[in-house]
């Protein structure tokens, strides 16, 4: 078993540790991929991407993300999200975001400047290196990374990454064989509120995003209903 663990460490080192650019090129071919968002076993809401290559160079992904918490049939919490991330031959150029949670807007703005991000954020106004990726999950380079870029508010996420191995997954009536990653921020003095612990699966054969789950204020989980 120690043998087979270290093997499978080795695999991911040679796989992740290519560059941002090159894991991008994994997803030239998708077009949508869209999540149900479930909260406490509830549905509440949807998560899509849409993925759209207007060049042989360049790459836009625009996201949306709503859902709304209710209690006793009553809206308590409103969630509204929507960003646009460039990419241009593989490497993040551009990204921008508004959020609207209840009546509190976040926002960020981020661009490639002289060989460093930009951000312009509700939470965070600085730079940041390129190596640093934008946490929106679905580029599987985000496992290898350092930190991540918070989409909704430019905050910088220092993160460990724990691999806990290969799972078989249904969805509907398909059978994936993914790769299950354990994200937790490497900063313990952080409030739980602000601290990440994101359980993510990945498809072994393609990388593409298939699951997540987490809690905070409730069991949370994106269950994947299109990917095409």
């Amino acid at each position: 078993m120690l043998r087979i663990n270290k093997l499978f460490t080795i695999f991911f080192f040679i796989i992740f540790s290519c560059p941002a650019s090159a894991h991008v090129q994994h997803y030239e071919y998708l077009k949508l991929i869209e999540f149900d968002i479930y909260r406490n076993k509830d549905h509440v809401g949807t998560h899509t991407f849409s993925f759209k290559n207007s060049s042989e160079s360049k790459l836009s992904v625009k996201s949306e993300i709503k859902f709304e918490i209710k209690k006793f049939g009553i809206v308590v919490y409103k969630y509204f999200a929507e960003g646009t991330e460039i990419f241009e031959n593989g490497v993040l150029i551009k990204f921008n975001s508004k959020t609207k949670q209840n009546k509190k807007e976040k926002y960020v703005n981020m661009k490639l400047e002289n060989d460093k991000y930009v951000i312009e954020g509700s939470s965070y106004n600085g730079d940041a290196p390129l190596v640093y990726v934008l946490g929106t999950w679905w580029n599987h380079s985000i496992i290898k990374a350092k930190a991540q870029i918070s989409a909704v508010s430019g905050r910088i996420i220092e993160q460990n990454v724990e691999f806990l191995g290969k799972e078989k997954l249904k969805i509907g009536d398909k059978i994936y064989n993914t790769l299950h990653f354990n994200f937790t921020s490497s900063d313990n003095k952080l409030t739980k509120k602000k601290r990440l612990n994101t359980h993510v699966w990945y498809e072994e054969k393609t990388f593409n995003w298939l699951k997540a789950s987490f809690d905070k204020s409730g069991k949370w989980e994106y269950r994947l209903t299109t990917l095409k």
